[in-house]
């Protein structure tokens, strides 16, 4: 059974409060750790918050002893209604730091409140004046959140963790995208083509291109997501990089088997081709983007990789 904050004791309160500065003092180290080597002036930030949250608890360890000992209730925020489910997020790797900011400022907004309330309740001076200071103090925290970015997110070092920030997308996103896309778009030519050139029939077209591109995805999709899980390499959760693998797969091979909808089969092919040459001159311009590749050699191995399977499947359908 979960207490109502009303019905808490001024030592339960205390003890609430200690626990709850060493759990967010423990999370602020976990998130500085996690960041420590694709955001190090972020996770100086988080170590110094986490050092402030140690001074909040001796404080508190200091008052508790004083009135009532050294046996602490062993009570905590889940034990009371009214505080926030925390999503446990320090304990992803690797962690996004816009992720670990937005925590934060959700973990001193509680804080304050939280004291502020407990001050309320509390007859002892000594306890509610040691409430009302924490409680300024947690709300401050923005203003020193903005102090600790002033003195540690230099030009330099934002500029720094903005290059770690795209790295770090280009490795999670990007990479295991563009290679679904590609693999999706290439490898369903042949099986497509062929199915086309053999029926000169849009609907059986279809049927295979459909076949081909799904079963593609859910390959590509558990094929990457078992490859690495992402501790040592930072590449991201392996289950979010096999979907967007397996997605972007599927994508496409649908992009040029829709046009086989159309029930005029050499129209249908001609709008599968024009749609095949945009695919291929979209997975060229996202090398060059993102891949760091010159423009015209992406596309030739593209487009030369493309012609080649097309031109595959075109003959065993026509043979």
């Amino acid at each position: 059974m979960m207490k109502r904050f009303k019905d808490l004791s001024e030592k339960e309160i205390l003890a609430v409060a200690i626990s709850n500065e060493e759990e967010d003092g423990r999370i602020y180290g976990e998130f500085a750790d996690a960041l420590r080597d694709s955001y190090p002036a972020t996770a100086q930030i988080f170590e110094e918050m986490r050092v402030e949250e140690a001074s909040h608890r001796d404080r508190l360890l200091a008052l508790f002893r004083q009135r009532f000992g050294d046996h602490i209730p062993p009570i905590r925020r889940e034990d009371v209604r009214g505080f926030l489910s925390r999503r446990p997020v320090w304990m992803m790797r690797p962690l996004g730091v816009k992720v670990a900011r937005r925590q934060a400022e959700i973990m001193e907004m509680e804080a304050s409140r939280f004291y502020s309330r407990a001050a309320s309740l509390a007859t002892d001076a000594p306890t509610r004046e040691l409430l009302n200071m924490l409680a300024d103090e947690e709300r401050k925290h923005t203003r020193a959140a903005g102090e600790y970015e002033e003195k540690h997110l230099t030009e330099k070092a934002k500029s720094d963790e903005s290059e770690s920030h795209k790295r770090l997308f280009m490795l999670q996103f990007v990479q295991p995208g563009l290679a679904g896309l590609m693999d999706g778009s290439v490898s369903t030519l042949a099986p497509l083509f062929a199915a086309a050139f053999a029926t000169h029939k849009s609907w059986d077209a279809f049927l295979v291109g459909m076949a081909a591109s799904l079963g593609a995805g859910i390959s590509m999709g558990f094929a990457e997501s078992l490859s690495d899980d992402g501790s040592l390499t930072g590449r991201g959760s392996p289950w979010i990089r096999g979907t967007v693998t397996g997605l972007m797969t599927t994508a496409g091979g649908l992009g040029h088997t829709l046009p086989f909808l159309i029930t005029d089969f050499h129209l249908a092919v001609a709008v599968a081709i024009a749609v095949v040459i945009v695919e291929l001159g979209v997975i060229s311009f996202i090398r060059h983007r993102y891949m760091d590749t010159p423009f015209l050699q992406a596309a030739f191995q593209v487009i030369v990789g493309g012609l080649l399977v097309f031109i595959t499947g075109w003959l065993i359908g026509s043979s």
